[in-house]
């Protein structure tokens, strides 16, 4: 199992940046329609794990589907570096990170876990 540690995280643009304390060793990739194109690695933490620390006014937030998960882009550079929403088992708030936006986070090591989001 992984250890927990604090990762930042951002945009390409730097205009958002973020805190998070996780243990990440896997992620998920998931193949619903904006997972898929994005091609993001994901890892979910508690919402009281995750720091803002700069771009709250930066973002956009885009839902679809069934409108439970808050998709959160940069305005200036487009990049989705997190998602906000409730974990469908317990109903706690969580932000489900983009992995490839954090640093010092080496994808090659980490198991990658499908997840069928389009049959959703």
């Amino acid at each position: 199992m992984a250890e927990l540690k604090t990762y930042a995280g951002g945009c390409h643009c730097g205009k958002v940046a973020f805190e998070a304390d996780a243990a990440i060793d896997s992620v998920v990739s998931c193949n619903c329609s904006i997972c898929a194109k994005r091609g993001s690695l994901l890892s979910a933490v508690g919402a009281d794990a995750f720091r803002l620390k700069q771009g709250e006014d930066e973002l956009i937030e885009y839902r679809f589907n069934k409108h439970n998960v808050a998709h959160m882009f940069c305005k200036t550079c487009g990049i989705l570096p997190f998602a906000r929403g409730k974990s469908p088992k317990s109903g706690a708030e969580m932000v489900a990170l983009n992995v490839r936006c954090l640093e010092g986070i080496d994808i090659e090591t980490l198991t990658v876990i499908p997840f069928d989001g389009a049959s959703l």
